[in-house]
């Protein structure tokens, strides 16, 4: 057995080791790999194609069960898990990545082999054989024809609330699109420690903090492992510089983030404090996450503490801050390029309990901020109920809030209210984040 193992191809042992963890232990892609990559030594070229292998076929499942469902002469359901996540990766192979048929066949047919068995080897040779009879376009047009869902692959019900979000149909395509596209690593530089100049890559268009890296391990560069700069979306930058751009009336020292794992905002608003002569409190629901907040803040200025507290019932004074940020827990569908696995475990129903949660944190959020403060919402969600309709359910019931139009100059970004900003991956090649500035009167 052991001889057998030596002969699989290590990085597609390790794709096939993240599908398992993703679908067995409900792992994150981005957060599994790293592990897996270290446990079997990949570096370089070896470890791109790892990573673009698990997690294009993650991003691209949809579509494939679509096309082997075609092929199978039994419903998917009823094909052993582990066979059925090497034909996701075979089809990735074939369909979206540029691997020769024949070797894209046989090193998932030896991994099936080896960790299932020689029936189930030759089983997954037949099917991917018919798999490579035609390419992506064609099998869509014949499994699926017209349908968005499918094609982008996306879920039916993710694809409609984009579209009712997005009120373009004709830019929906791109969108998807976008949502398939693997994101580029971007560098925040945090004000106070470290400066855009000593960061390796472009400057970002919109973040005067930011750069993209053109590859190589963020880890690597200077300021990063030394904690002096992050990796962080462009539109999460946008949302902190938003949070600390906005004018307030009269004091301006205490500062919140009122959830603020896994710290990457907080790290930046801490920066920006302290540079103004304010402080931060970082407050946290969970436990292991208020602890990635802290590990962020390590060495940071402007740093009040780091609070383990649920938001919705937080241990401070009424009217105590002059700022608030609420990043609030949401579908996460304004991420699907870094978190691929999302599209398929976010379900309808989930947004009913999130919009709850949501709109009491923001309604938390005023509690805490004196008259003349500003509070921030922001998701990484484009989704109407999370963006529009919760800013209108709380204006509707609070006559001591106003919604103030955000300064940002961002071209294109118009949100579903008047003076929120609404970003999307196809316009502006960073999460879906969506912004609301609301001020207390």
């Amino acid at each position: 057995m052991a001889d057998r193992r030596r002969s699989v191809d290590p990085a597609r042992m390790v794709a096939f080791e993240v599908l398992k963890a993703v679908r067995v232990d409900d792992a994150y892609t981005n957060l599994a790999l790293p592990g897996l990559l270290r446990r079997y030594g990949l570096s370089g070229r070896d470890a791109a194609f790892a990573t673009e292998l698990a997690s294009g076929t993650i991003r691209w499942q949809g579509a494939y069960d679509a096309i082997l469902a075609a092929c199978i002469d039994r419903p998917l359901a009823k094909v052993e898990a582990k066979v059925l996540d090497a034909l996701r990766l075979g089809c990735h192979q074939l369909l979206g990545m540029r691997v020769a048929a024949h070797a894209a066949i046989s090193t998932t047919v030896d991994l099936v082999r080896d960790r299932v068995s020689a029936g189930a080897a030759g089983f997954a040779n037949a099917v991917l054989r018919k798999v490579s009879q035609q390419d992506l376009a064609a099998w869509v047009v014949q499994v699926a024809p017209g349908d968005l869902a499918v094609a982008w692959s996306h879920p039916a019900w993710v694809v409609e609330e984009l579209r009712l979000a997005l009120g373009d149909d004709a830019q929906l395509p791109a969108l998807l699109a976008a949502d398939n596209e693997a994101p580029r690593v971007t560098l925040v530089a945090r004000p106070g420690r470290a400066t855009r100049e000593e960061l390796p890559g472009e400057p970002t268009p919109f973040s005067p903090y930011g750069v993209t890296l053109a590859g190589g391990d963020p880890g690597q560069v200077p300021a990063v492992a030394e904690g002096r700069a992050g990796v962080q979306d462009e539109g999460s930058q946008l949302v902190a510089v938003a949070a600390a751009g906005a004018s307030v009336e009269g004091s301006d020292t205490r500062w919140l983030d009122l959830c603020a794992g896994p710290g990457g905002k907080a790290a930046l608003l801490a920066a920006l404090a302290a540079q103004r002569g304010a402080s931060l409190v970082a407050s946290e629901r969970q436990p292991h996450r208020a602890g990635l907040v802290r590990r962020s803040l390590t060495g940071a200025d402007g740093v009040a503490g780091v609070v383990t507290a649920d938001g919705t019932a937080p241990p401070y004074r009424a009217a105590a801050f002059d700022r608030v940020l609420v990043d609030a827990p949401c579908t996460g569908l304004g991420a699907l390029r870094r978190r691929p696995e999302a599209r398929w475990r976010r379900r309808p129903q989930d947004l009913a309990e999130l919009v709850v949660l949501q709109r009491r944190l923001l309604d938390s959020a005023l509690d805490l901020t004196r008259p003349g403060g500003i509070v921030l919402y922001a998701t990484c969600s484009p989704v109407l109920a999370e963006t529009r309709e919760v800013v209108e359910a709380v204006l509707a019931e609070r006559a001591d809030v106003a919604l103030e139009p955000l300064d940002l100059t961002v071209p294109d970004a118009a949100g579903p209210l008047p003076g929120t900003v609404q970003l999307w991956p196809h316009r502006h090649g960073t999460d879906a984040m969506f912004l609301a500035l609301l001020r207390r009167a």
